[in-house]
């Protein structure tokens, strides 16, 4: 069980465990109900009790009096095999999954929410996914987005090039939402893909009324059906359950908590919408790649040690020179305005660059560009082979960088890599109507 401290000793000293029907009595009032598991982190002085009514409710233990009523069993969902013909007039969709949650299973039994990670999990869940296509899924890994990293990316990219190469025609991949446009950056750069590649998740669990859970799945099936072979993330593009948004995978980032229409294009338009299981191209002027237009090539050397710094007022050079103490292979340094720093950090950045290590500059602004050309700062940092990163994003230059030197450690190669718009990260030019989320349409 997940009890600890008083709570967990308490229970082992009456040999009560989860599953068994059980009366507590304190402060003149008494409950009766099924001991239920908890989560992980909380405290030491409560236990949770299903009662008959269906409500769950904590209760301390301190002053109370525990009766063991009734053994029980622990609380599971053991349900019989679904029996699911395969459709040959429809398309083949992979859901692959990180650890996300959206797609859940109810316990309404104990009120517990149990991750759907197989492909029947998912159709338990969402059985309303066999009327748009053959679904197959399985889990890769099961971690919380923020414990996200390369070696994860790498092991994601291949899981999605294993199901591309065993016939799919288009893959979902199910992510947590804190570092879900990290992921998308990484697998735009690894993979070049025949079929659509779409990453998606929830800000709000399938047990909550307010779910963003089943439009984005099914958006993310019908959009995995589509002409548009590229990573994308599709999530709601309103806070209502009308339609969703595909977001091209390096020009996306999550820009609200907990709003469900959270994930935005930056310095772009979002490639399409997805309405009524119909998938609506949102900018016709924007070039994307199509179905079965390159054969599947997967590049997935990346280098793990570079470093994200932001810059502030009051930063010193101490950091930098701590990644390249640490031997640190390259920096993306997310400056101020067009992408600058403190004048006082330049003579790090130099012993960064002269030791070899690749230092490349985004703009925290979000919207707009770097340009290192305008002001003194910018072109000392240039002068110190600072490499200017245009309007990508922060979180896709750092991405990028890392991809870039698992490709190559060339100076000259590597900047040009950065420089390069390689899958519709960098735009010429970054218009002012694009700072709306007015798409226009």
């Amino acid at each position: 069980m997940s009890y600890h401290g008083l709570a967990k000793n308490f229970l082992k000293s009456q040999e009560i465990s989860i599953g068994d029907i059980i009366s507590i009595k304190k402060d003149g009032a008494e409950y009766r109900g099924m001991l239920l598991d908890r989560a992980e982190d909380a405290d030491e002085f409560h236990i949770v009790l299903k009662l008959d009514n269906g409500y769950n409710i904590g209760v301390s233990i301190e002053k109370a009096e525990v009766k063991l009523l009734q053994k029980g069993e622990k609380p599971k969902i053991d349900l019989p095999p679904l029996d699911v013909q395969k459709d040959p007039k429809k398309m083949d969709i992979s859901i692959v999954s990180t650890g996300g949650t959206v797609a859940s299973i109810i316990d309404y039994k104990t009120g517990a929410v149990h991750p759907a990670f197989t492909a029947e999990d998912l159709l338990r869940a969402t059985p309303e996914l066999l009327d748009e296509a053959n679904i197959q899924g399985k889990a890769i890994m099961n971690i919380l987005s923020e414990n996200m990293k390369p070696e994860y990316w790498i092991e994601s990219a291949q899981s999605v090039a294993d199901e591309i190469n065993n016939g799919a025609d288009g893959v979902v991949v199910a992510h947590g939402t804190d570092t879900m446009h990290y992921t998308s950056a990484a697998l735009s750069f690894m993979i070049e893909s025949p079929v659509p590649i779409i990453i998606t998740g929830a800000q709000r669990s399938s047990d909550r009324p307010s779910s963003d859970a089943f439009l984005n799945l099914m958006s993310s099936v019908n959009a995995a059906k589509s002409d548009i072979a590229e990573v994308m993330v599709c999530m709601h593009a309103t806070e209502n359950d009308s339609k969703a948004h595909l977001h091209r995978g390096t020009k996306v980032r999550k820009m609200h908590t907990s709003r469900r229409d959270t994930f935005t294009s930056i310095n772009s338009h979002p490639l399409a919408q997805v309405q009524d299981g119909k998938v609506k191209i949102i900018d016709t002027d924007y070039s994307y790649r199509r179905r079965n237009q390159t054969m599947l090539e997967i590049n997935d050397s990346l280098e793990p040690k570079v470093a994200f710094i932001k810059s502030y007022p009051g930063i010193t050079g101490e950091i930098i020179d701590y990644y390249v103490d640490k031997g640190y292979r390259g920096m993306l340094l997310e400056g101020t305005g067009l992408g600058h720093c403190p004048d006082h950090l330049i003579p790090s950045i130099q012993r960064a660059v002269d030791d070899g290590i690749h230092v490349a500059m985004s703009s925290q602004c979000i919207y707009g560009r770097t340009n290192l050309n305008v002001y003194s700062t910018g072109r000392k940092l240039l002068s110190a082979g600072v490499i200017p990163v245009g309007d990508m994003l922060p979180e896709t230059a750092y991405v990028k960088l890392v991809w870039a030197l698992g490709q190559t450690t060339n100076q000259e190669e590597v900047e040009n890599i950065m420089q390069t718009n390689l899958k519709g990260e960098l735009e010429d030019k970054s218009s002012s109507k694009h700072f709306s989320r007015d798409y226009g349409e």
